[in-house]
């Protein structure tokens, strides 16, 4: 059994929507967050995060870990980079981590 207390991030109830991802230490700006963990997919869904590659490719990830849970929000704290996140400003612990969905959204 893994020790779940050192773990960056908590899901909870969110006061934007749902469950939301919460940070349970602090982060630095620009700092690596964590991957989006899953199967790749061709199918649309709830927790399917669509990253595009800088040589192009266009990849589905249908979220296992508990970042499947990050709402949206402008102006998001943290961003994805191909399937890693990172965050965009400085992060308090308790904090709730939002990216932006983007324009389609």
């Amino acid at each position: 059994m893994s020790d779940r207390t050192s773990e960056p991030f908590e899901v909870k109830p969110s006061p934007i929507h749902g469950l939301g991802v919460f940070a349970k230490r602090s982060f630095a700006a620009d700092m690596f967050m964590g991957n989006y963990e899953g199967e790749r997919t061709v199918v649309n869904g709830m927790y399917v995060l669509w990253v595009e590659y800088d040589h192009g490719e266009v990849v589905g990830i249908d979220g296992a870990n508990e970042l499947r849970y990050l709402n949206h929000a402008r102006p998001a704290n943290a961003v994805f980079r191909g399937h890693s996140l990172f965050s965009l400003v400085e992060i308090a612990a308790g904090t709730e981590i939002t990216f932006d969905y983007g324009e389609d959204w």
